[in-house]
């Protein structure tokens, strides 16, 4: 049985559907993060799973038992906001264990909880600080400390990471998940940032517009998108639109603007059907020499980008289609250079093909 469970929750504000009948379980022990743009409905699906606001339809269920209507400080769940909401007249220690306290513990436990705690997130020496003498780091420790303090079973993440420079940010992730792990907790971290959510999660559940476009481990969400937006939305890459001109047994050839044609393994597409075709920017090489062959495409090299140990290129195309690539350094490889002329080549079973969406492909992987 799982631990989380919304069956059909939806939440209005007004005449904004911010949740539309969601379904989500998450199991005991997991690090679920979910992911989305701003706006998506993450925050909102936090506070209700919190018992901060209520659905107007569905159900939230926590280890088996309905919790609508059940008060915060009964779920077993602590909130832990954006800005941490510490007790600024309250030092380190008695933030810990405020949440001890007010259930009236006794004295020694208390304290040998609250040490504990502190020495596991590293904060022992930095007791009888005050939240205004911590760096951004040092709070955010402070504010997981007093939620696994309190006795939570569940911790509930919003933007955990959002106040701090991005060195500490790397530094914290994954300190955050081994804590989870040790603690033997369930936490769902809402996040904005791809890269965070890859890092850290057991399972993604990709959020937009209120509705759920797709659950899955890191690798199924990067390697397996169901859609044009989740393909954007984690890791991005390159689309091409075009039709279908031929099917048969090695896979389609899609005919793009501008008489160019390529290649892809997907068959389940008609002739004459308009699709997008996707690759991922790691997935396109560039060279000098044209080989024999589809997915071998005449491009200029329009700009290039040192990010750490790889290139960016920006190319153009023969039809002025522009193409992305992500090419890594290697030994003594020279970088290529604006203005030079290249050809890229990318496999046809790197490529995915989506549908011609309705509403248009720009429109499609918009982050709103």
């Amino acid at each position: 049985m799982p631990l989380i469970e919304l069956v059909n929750v939806t939440k209005r504000f007004g005449k904004i559907v911010a949740l539309n009948c969601i379904n989500l379980s998450v199991e005991d022990g997991e690090y679920l993060c979910v992911l989305g743009p701003t706006g998506a409905g993450k925050t909102t699906l936090l506070r209700l799973i919190a018992g901060l606001i209520e659905p107007d339809e569905g159900e939230i269920y926590i280890g088996g038992r309905k919790v609508n209507g059940i008060p915060p400080e009964k779920r077993n769940a602590v909130y832990m906001f954006q800005n941490y909401a510490l007790f600024p007249h309250m030092d380190v220690w008695e933030n810990v264990s405020f949440g001890p306290t007010i259930r009236e513990w006794e004295p020694r436990r208390i304290n040998d909880v609250t040490s504990e705690i502190l020495e596991m997130v590293r904060l022992g020496e930095r007791k009888d600080a005050y939240p205004h003498e911590l760096s951004g780091g040092m709070q955010q420790r402070v504010a997981l400390a007093r939620g696994i303090a309190a006795g939570a079973r569940i911790l509930l993440l919003d933007e955990p990471f959002g106040a701090l420079d991005a060195r500490l940010r790397v530094n914290l992730r994954t300190q955050l998940r081994s804590l989870v792990k040790d603690q033997g907790l369930t936490a769902i971290h809402v996040t904005h940032d791809q890269e965070e959510a890859l890092m850290v999660a057991d399972r993604i559940a990709i959020l937009r517009e209120g509705r759920i476009e797709q659950v899955g481990s890191p690798q199924e969400i990067y390697t397996n998108p169901k859609s044009i937006f989740v393909m954007s939305f984690v890791g991005g890459a390159n689309f091409l639109e075009g039709i279908v001109s031929k099917v048969n047994k090695f896979g389609s050839e899609i005919k793009l603007r501008g008489g160019l044609c390529i290649r892809v393994s997907d068959q389940s597409r008609d002739v004459g059907e308009r699709v997008v075709v996707a690759v991922r920017r790691e997935h396109i090489s560039l060279g000098k020499s044209r080989r024999r062959g589809f997915n071998n495409l005449l491009g200029e090299i329009e700009d290039a980008m040192f990010v750490g140990g790889s290139m960016e290129y920006v190319v153009k195309l023969e039809n002025d289609m522009v193409l992305f690539s992500r090419i890594l350094l290697e030994g003594s490889s020279k970088p290529l250079r604006r203005g030079e002329i290249v050809i890229v080549s990318f496999h046809p079973r790197e490529c995915r093909v989506f549908g011609y969406p309705k509403r248009g492909l720009l429109r499609e992987i918009e982050a709103i």
